[in-house]
């Protein structure tokens, strides 16, 4: 399946069925913790994963990785930065926003802060997730080490071309090797619990419908 139709897939499934099909395909968790969660709108956020890393420094430099990405990824990218959870920080903001929505990013999700959240929702309705709103900037306390290098987000390990799919039920990173499977388990999970839900209803019993599908 090619990448376009994964992504356009993943779309129209529910975020928790696709984070029941990662623990079960991959046996391990991969939605990233509550923390990370939408600053500036509700928007769905799917596409493959870009990705920037930044550590501590004095030095008084730009984020150059980031914004070299940013004039550099496909269209429908998903920029994930990792700084180890520094939540005090911004490492997003208007102006890399005004690139990205420029470039047709899908959005960006971060292991830190965003600012200009305002200028965000007025200019550009741009789909920001991340760990926090801060007004700091990373000049002189953080700067970027690589680009489209493995990083951790939301406790998470995400690598370049995994699928991110963020709602507002949070995110989940679904390894590339494995996306074909995961929105197909999805959209099984996604069918079947339609059938559930109507079953409850038309027989008036949550336990007559668990009964019959066996989970909730």
């Amino acid at each position: 399946m090619e990448l376009k139709d994964i992504v356009n897939g993943f779309k129209d499934v529910a975020t928790a069925s696709v984070a029941d099909a990662v623990d079960k395909l991959a046996g391990k968790r991969g939605y990233m913790d509550s923390a990370i969660k939408p600053r500036i709108n509700e928007k769905r956020v799917v596409g493959p994963a870009v990705t920037v890393l930044e550590g501590p420094t004095t030095e008084f430099v730009p984020p150059q990785h980031a914004l070299d990405l940013i004039d550099s990824a496909a269209e429908g990218s998903v920029m994930v930065i990792g700084i180890n959870g520094e939540a005090d920080v911004a490492v997003w903001g208007g102006l890399m926003t005004a690139g990205a929505y420029a470039r047709k990013f899908a959005g960006s999700i971060l292991d830190g802060g965003v600012r200009d959240i305002t200028e965000i929702r007025r200019d550009y309705d741009y789909p920001v997730y991340s760990r926090s709103a801060s007004p700091g900037t990373t000049l002189g306390r953080f700067k970027t080490l690589g680009a489209n290098i493995p990083v951790v987000c939301g406790g998470i390990e995400v690598n370049p071309g995994d699928i991110i799919v963020a709602d507002i039920d949070g995110v989940v990173v679904v390894p590339r090797a494995l996306a074909e499977a995961v929105l197909k388990m999805s959209q099984e999970i996604d069918t079947r619990e339609l059938e559930q839900a109507k079953l409850i209803v038309q027989a008036r019993s949550l336990k007559e419908g668990l009964a019959k599908y066996g989970r909730i």
